[in-house]
């Protein structure tokens, strides 16, 4: 049986990762650690199976590469792919899912509690030396709460939310949820509108997709409605929380903190109000990693063999 032609077309999306060349066992493996928009023809031309987490694979890829019978999507999201045009090409489309789960609800927590326990201010204390200069043994400089009693509120009720309410629950919240797409609503948590999600919660974190129904989701009128206190976590996509308002409204100590994994453009323009709050310490923001602990790229791999396995064993 002749070997197929695999390309991953932006391994460096996983970084260095075990199992990436086993796929040189299911077929004739070419890596790129990255491809501009201009060179996907050509790098996928006269091949049968595609990796991608990021680059576009569209009608016009589809219509120029004949040979190609599998996309293999590193990656949950598909909306890099023309999945309609895909199955009217009878072409196979594959993701992974469910392997970042446990990576997202620990960096949603070590955000929280980074910001939660002013960890910034206390460790900056230490290494400038005013924790040496003190008489006391302790410092009481920013005070902080406990997660237990608190309200937690969840917007996107999915198997990530689901971890994330469970997670909050051990610790002593009390969970609610808001659900932007009406689904997962038998959850054993309390289910709220909008609104009362954002008068009622302690900490508001997001787990859901972008879709038209929670772009911009999060805005300056939706953050005038959060306690002064309140810490807000953003671990699903960027463009659910409006970028300019979130400054404006740090800017205005309208909110205690926030805490973003995710950002509309990424990487991000300097110009990003963002990067220019006049309280930086209120916010944290993280390089999209949330997903990608050792254990979960690793996961992601073996998902990836399995469906490129999976697919061969039928031809």
């Amino acid at each position: 049986m002749k070997r197929p032609g695999i390309v991953f077309l932006d391994a460096d999306t996983l970084g260095e990762v075990n199992g990436l060349y086993q796929l040189t066992k299911l077929g004739n493996l070419t890596v790129y650690q990255s491809t501009p928009h201009e060179q996907r023809i050509e790098r996928v031309h006269g091949r049968e199976i595609i990796i991608s987490n990021k680059v576009i694979i569209d009608k016009e890829v589809m219509d120029a590469c004949p040979t190609l019978k599998l996309i293999c999507i590193a990656a949950t999201g598909m909306n890099n792919v023309d999945l309609d045009y895909a199955s009217q090409k009878g072409i196979t489309v594959k993701n992974v899912a469910g392997y970042s789960t446990e990576s997202v609800v620990q960096h949603t927590f070590s955000m929280l509690f980074y910001l939660m326990s002013n960890m910034r201010y206390y460790d900056d204390f230490v290494k400038q030396h005013k924790y040496a200069d003190s008489l006391l043994f302790t410092h009481h400089g920013r005070p902080f709460q406990e997660l237990a009693g608190k309200k937690y509120g969840i917007i996107g009720m999915g198997i990530i939310g689901k971890r994330i309410a469970a997670v909050a629950q051990a610790f002593g919240a009390e969970v609610y949820y808001y659900s932007a797409s009406q689904k997962n609503l038998d959850t054993g948590y309390r289910r709220v509108s909008l609104n009362e999600l954002l008068s009622e919660c302690d900490i508001i974190s997001i787990h859901c997709p972008l879709t038209d129904s929670t772009r911009d989701l999060i805005g300056y009128e939706q953050l005038r409605k959060m306690k002064k206190e309140a810490l807000l976590i953003n671990a699903g996509r960027g463009g659910i929380v409006n970028e300019s308002d979130l400054a404006w409204a740090l800017n205005e100590s309208l909110i205690g903190g926030a805490g973003l994994d995710v950002l509309l453009k990424e990487p991000p323009d300097a110009s990003n109000p963002l990067f220019h709050v006049s309280h930086p310490e209120k916010l944290l923001i993280t390089p999209h990693i949330a997903w990608a602990s050792v254990e979960s790229r690793e996961r992601l791999m073996e998902g990836i063999i399995a469906n490129i396995s999976a697919y061969l064993q039928k031809q």
